[in-house]
């Protein structure tokens, strides 16, 4: 386009400048939901690959198909079942774990929170949450009485009114416990709210209790299909049952990765659609826009053709008018997504859920911006023909 094409399209939207707002507002709106999903999609999926690239990786998860977590009680998975898993062919180790509902008291407080329990010589359990001791130190063999918490418990008025400190005495089951270290924050609120005690200690706070709730089993990486594999073999043989009749299921750790991922896919994937519809409907109301630009300026459009003015500068004019508007939407519109997910992002965070967080990349915004100025433009294509194709005679008569 020549500098005085652009320069009088210019003059056009500014002249219009209620018109072109509400043409840049419909448009932003849409591009700012894409940015804003997209971004967090991409913070989920980060955090994603950050789990699947962890030590988590090479393990194993022996659980019930009827409970989560292993919290169905008409399941149970004993010593034997560890034995066997133990047993199979590419297992280099296993440990039962413990999971149960526990009512926790603290300076006259009480809430119901979630236990684990395990064996602090196969700590299997804290590689696959990718936690560390924030302060104090890990439980260890013989620390019966002895509790370790989740992050949040040392800040007030998060859990309890007032903060947990190392060395104080906290009641689980009515039993006190003595606090010897709290771990790193996870990021989501309750397993920030879980509390962990060593196996040998589950019977004098759950009598008579011998069945885990989980068992983890740990294997070499190139070999953990065929580990899985030995697992089910082992176990239905051990409990008398027939393929694809088991009351147990085994999930490898990249299973499970797997598994959250097509389920976000299918998530974003929605929301996505629904934010491009609503560009859809933006798109709509530029084109009605230009359309309603030709119908003013048709006279105008006569002017201009008949001092001179080619078929192919009248279309380029309209083209640019609405991209220009695409443009400025889509940049306006990265700025309110960017602005909303950094806040978005740090009001997570200190609600504890640290792992939802936005991740962002160059392609994000320079995607969104191309996008909304296509967006723009091919909404003017229609308008610009009709604009191109004006007889100048006609117009010049037109009132």
């Amino acid at each position: 386009m020549k500098d005085e094409s652009i320069q009088y399209s210019l003059r056009n939207i500014r002249h219009r400048k209620t018109r072109s707002f509400l043409t840049v507002f419909s448009i932003l709106i849409g591009i700012a939901t894409i940015f804003i999903f997209v971004s967090f999609g991409f913070g989920l999926y980060k955090y994603i690959d950050t789990l699947s690239s962890s030590s988590s990786a090479n393990k194993l998860i022996i659980q019930s198909k009827g409970g989560f977590g292993g919290l169905d009680e008409s399941f149970e998975l004993d010593d034997n079942d560890l034995e066997v898993v133990n047993r199979a062919a590419g297992v280099m180790d296993a440990t039962g774990l413990y999971v149960k509902s526990a009512e926790v008291e603290f300076n006259n407080e009480r809430i119901y929170a979630s236990l684990l329990a395990f064996d602090p010589k196969k700590p299997l359990m804290i590689e696959v949450s990718n936690i560390e001791i924030f302060q104090g130190r890990e439980l260890s063999s013989g620390d019966n009485g002895k509790v370790v918490l989740g992050y949040n418990y040392q800040l007030p008025e998060k859990i309890f009114k007032k903060a947990v400190q190392l060395n104080d005495n906290i009641e689980i089951q009515g039993k006190k416990l003595k606090v010897i270290g709290f771990y790193n924050s996870v990021g989501n609120p309750s397993d920030d709210a879980q509390v962990y005690i060593i196996n040998n200690y589950i019977d004098t706070l759950y009598p008579g209790e011998n069945s885990y709730s989980w068992i983890i089993a740990e294997a070499d990486l190139k070999e953990i299909a065929k580990a899985k594999e030995n697992i089910e073999k082992g176990l239905r043989k051990s409990r008398n049952l027939e393929e694809g009749k088991e009351d147990f299921y085994v999930q490898s750790f990249e299973d499970m990765i797997e598994s959250y991922a097509s389920a976000l896919d299918i998530v974003i994937a929605f929301v996505i659609l629904i934010a491009l519809i609503s560009v859809l409907v933006s798109a709509i109301n530029t084109a009605n826009t230009m359309i309603t630009s030709v119908i003013e300026r048709y006279k105008e459009i006569g002017v201009l053709k008949a001092i001179g003015a080619r078929n192919s500068e009248i279309l380029k004019i309209f083209l640019f008018e609405s991209a220009f508007l695409g443009f400025i939407a889509g940049c306006l519109g990265v700025l309110v997504g960017f602005i909303g997910t950094y806040i978005g992002g740090k009001i997570l965070l200190s609600v504890g859920f640290g792992f939802l967080q936005p991740y962002y990349n160059f392609w994000l915004f320079f995607g969104c911006i191309i996008f909304a100025t296509l967006t723009g433009a091919i909404s003017g294509v229609l308008p610009a023909i009709r604009a191109s194709k004006i007889n100048p005679v006609d117009a010049l008569r037109y009132e």
